[in-house]
């Protein structure tokens, strides 16, 4: 058999799903797994019949593919990553290029750059979005590294990537980390979006008295919208309809409220600490996952603290009530976007990866979890003001919150009266009326550490630091 087109290390879910995708699109692949089993199986099942080879070791791997070698490894972050790169890299030879496709943090990927580079070996840290289906149909793929390596793979990864209007959803992101620290940001608002769901679904079900079908008629109506449609709110209005299969009660009713997560969450608000980015809702909704862990925590305290609701829906009609929740679900979503894209504008900088910002929206578009209508208007927004510092002010983004915040601020009202927590929702609302207000209490922040600790300040009147000796 000739020579394979790349190869592929880590024959789970997502790395046989590639591997097909690529198959499909003219490329032939040698596959191996650390259990040659695992080979054996997917060769004799889906792998029947197409142009993929498998190998029983990295030296017969390495052996059946073409040169420069283009090897995408699909396995856990961390350790495993860099085990694999020990192992692989006295076979490789001057030229050839590796790819983690996984969710590696950032900062390793810069390291392994650095290393593969000096010895004259390509390395691109790729994030790729769009889970099983996604790597088979198309995904989003968010490559970093050199240019030169990009270029080693892009008409294979332009072929992959899922296809919308205006091109595949791939582009050379920039150097380093840059790739990985785009697939970051991108769930981190993932992360938003699916809390801020979450917490509408808790909304129509114990304010509103919906059921979950009913709830899922709300979803597939916002679906039908510019401003929500979405494969998150797609996915959601599903869940809510599937029932469960031996008791026919809705599926969703019966699954444990302790949410998960892989890390990614938690270095998008590091990563927004360190570089200055206000993200509140997106840290919001990573709280609400390590709030949710606690279940048997929330049980005990559920006895001792205690709250007598004061419901304001009645106040409001129906419509009104549904039209106000709408407008606190696209301004949180907005605001998770919004978030996200001020972290990568202050990352561009900070690390000069030179990020286009209209080409990350672009490639969002489609084949990711976090794809939607509403990228185009970001794309639009960056295209329009490439420097533009905040989303909330672009012309269209601006109206939408002027005409939704006091819906927003209605649903969180009768949410806090109600008892029911949303800090996806409520959190949003803070950092709106906070950008949008010229003067905040922290000149008191500044007299209190000036106080104790001569930590000085400035003033609105005059130019340098000040002391003042506060106690006598």
């Amino acid at each position: 058999m000739s020579k394979a087109h790349f190869g592929l290390i880590g024959l789970g879910v997502m790395g046989e799903n590639l591997v097909l995708n690529a198959e499909s699109n003219g490329f032939s692949s040698v596959v191996y797994n650390r259990t040659f089993s695992r080979t054996e199986e997917f060769l004799k099942g889906r792998a029947v019949g197409k142009q993929i080879q498998g190998a029983i070791d990295l030296k017969d791997f390495v052996s059946k593919l073409e040169r420069p070698r283009r090897i995408f490894m699909m396995i856990k972050a961390g350790s495993p990553i860099d085990a694999v790169i020990s192992q692989i890299s006295p076979l490789l030879e001057e030229g050839d290029l590796l790819i983690d496709g996984g969710n590696s943090e950032f900062r390793d990927t810069e390291r392994r750059v650095k290393e593969l580079e000096s010895k004259k070996f390509g390395y691109i840290g790729m994030g790729i979005s769009g889970g099983a289906k996604g790597a088979l149909e198309g995904p989003s793929m968010m490559p970093g590294g050199t240019k030169a390596s990009y270029e080693a793979i892009e008409s294979l990864v332009s072929k992959m990537a899922a296809q919308v209007e205006d091109g595949p959803c791939v582009t050379y992101i920039g150097q380093g980390g840059s790739g990985h620290f785009v697939k970051t940001v991108h769930n981190g608002i993932e992360y938003g979006i699916e809390q801020i769901l979450a917490e509408a679904y808790d909304l129509l079900k114990r304010l509103y008295k919906k059921t979950p079908s009913e709830i899922a008629d709300v979803f597939g109506t916002w679906n039908d919208t510019e401003e929500l449609s979405s494969y998150l709110v797609e996915i959601t209005e599903v869940c809510l309809r599937t029932k469960d299969p031996n008791t026919q009660d809705d599926l969703v009713e019966m699954i444990m409220d302790k949410a998960g997560q892989k890390g990614t969450g938690l270095w998008t608000v590091v990563s927004g600490l360190e570089l200055g980015a206000s993200v509140p809702t997106i840290y919001a909704a990573l709280n609400a996952r390590v709030m949710s862990s606690i279940k048997s925590e929330r049980l005990h305290a559920e006895s001792f603290i205690k709250f007598d609701p004061i419901i304001l829906t009645d106040q409001y009609s129906n419509e009104d009530c549904a039209s106000f929740l709408m407008d606190a679900v696209v301004l949180a979503c907005i605001a998770s976007y919004s978030q996200g894209m001020e972290l990568l504008r202050r990352a561009s900088s900070e690390y000069n990866y030179q990020l286009h910002m209209p080409s990350i929206a672009q490639i969002w578009k489609g084949g990711c979890i976090i794809r939607a209508k509403l990228l185009q208007r970001i794309q639009n927004a960056f295209n329009a003001d490439p420097d533009i510092p905040n989303l909330l002010i672009d012309p269209w983004f601006a109206n939408q919150i002027n005409d939704r915040l006091p819906g927003l601020s209605k649903t969180a009202s009768m949410a806090a009266m109600a008892g029911i927590p949303v800090p996806c929702i409520t959190s949003t609302l803070d950092y709106i009326h906070s950008y949008r207000t010229s003067r905040l209490p922290q000149n008191l922040v500044q007299a209190m550490r000036d106080c104790f600790g001569s930590h000085t300040y400035q003033r609105i009147d005059k130019e340098g630091s000040f002391h003042t000796e506060w106690l006598d």
